[in-house]
């Protein structure tokens, strides 16, 4: 991170579960995510937390194989996803982010959430303090919530901004993990990302960007000079086992500290 972060408005145009941004815990930020239920969650932490836990708690009381299922099902029928409420779809997105296999959130090429049941024996379905931390952290700070392409989310990005991307990783034998969207992030989406850290670079944003460590995105990134750290992280998802546990990452930088 540049020294001083806490002075920057921070933006992280793939928040995902918002791993950095809890960490660092910026007052003003704008977060962006492509994944509508994801964002619309936030949103209702954000504004409905009473309301939230409460259906937490009701996912919790019936959780079984069978109810796992009857809930994965309802975005099968359209007409039903789109009566309930936006409290509704928030607490199912996270029950079954807590019940499914592996925490995994894939969807097939239909757009539907297709990861089967996890068979744990007692899921934290309904994390009361860590749901009502993250809701008081969204409530106190200037945190702009945004569901947009993340070109557009750091347009307004200037010189006291910091801009943190973590996309979905460059895969080039689809053995990664890349099935959050039913439209998947190939390589010409690397490359509009490329194209728009690079824009970011010439106006004086500060930027740093976490993706695989393949000589595509070497390449891509090494050809302007933007410094390249390797560093190691674990994976439990991988569909071939050598890429699972310890495996090499990068990490891009465009200033110099």
């Amino acid at each position: 991170m540049p020294p001083r972060i806490s002075e920057y408005t921070y933006y992280e145009p793939f928040v995902g579960a918002g791993a950095v941004l809890f960490n660092l815990q910026p007052k003003r930020a704008v977060i962006n995510d492509f994944n509508s239920q994801l964002i619309l969650t936030y949103h209702v932490v954000r504004n409905h937390i009473e309301e939230l836990i409460d259906a937490l708690r009701a996912h919790q009381k019936n959780n079984s194989e069978k109810y796992y299922y009857e809930v994965r099902a309802q975005d099968r029928d359209q007409v039903f996803f789109q009566s309930l409420s936006d409290i509704q779809k928030a607490a199912r997105l996270i029950f079954l982010n807590k019940t499914c296999y592996n925490g995994l959130y894939r969807v097939n090429s239909r757009g539907l959430f297709n990861v089967p049941y996890g068979r744990y024996k007692n899921p934290a379905i309904c994390e009361e303090i860590v749901l009502r931390a993250v809701h008081n952290y969204l409530q106190n700070n200037e945190i702009e919530i945004l569901n947009d392409d993340f070109a557009a989310v750091t347009q307004n990005a200037d010189q006291n901004s910091f801009v943190y991307f973590d996309p979905p990783y460059h895969s080039p034998d689809n053995t990664n993990f890349t099935g959050y969207q039913a439209d998947q992030f190939d390589e010409k989406e690397q490359l509009r990302l490329r194209n728009v850290y690079v824009e970011l670079t010439n106006r004086g944003v500060k930027c740093l960007l976490s993706n695989a460590d393949t000589d595509f995105i070497r390449k891509i990134f090494g050809d302007d000079g933007f410094e390249i750290i390797t560093v190691q992280a674990k994976r439990a998802i991988n569909s071939n086992s050598a890429g699972r546990g310890e495996v090499n990452e990068v990490l891009i930088k465009n200033y110099r500290y």
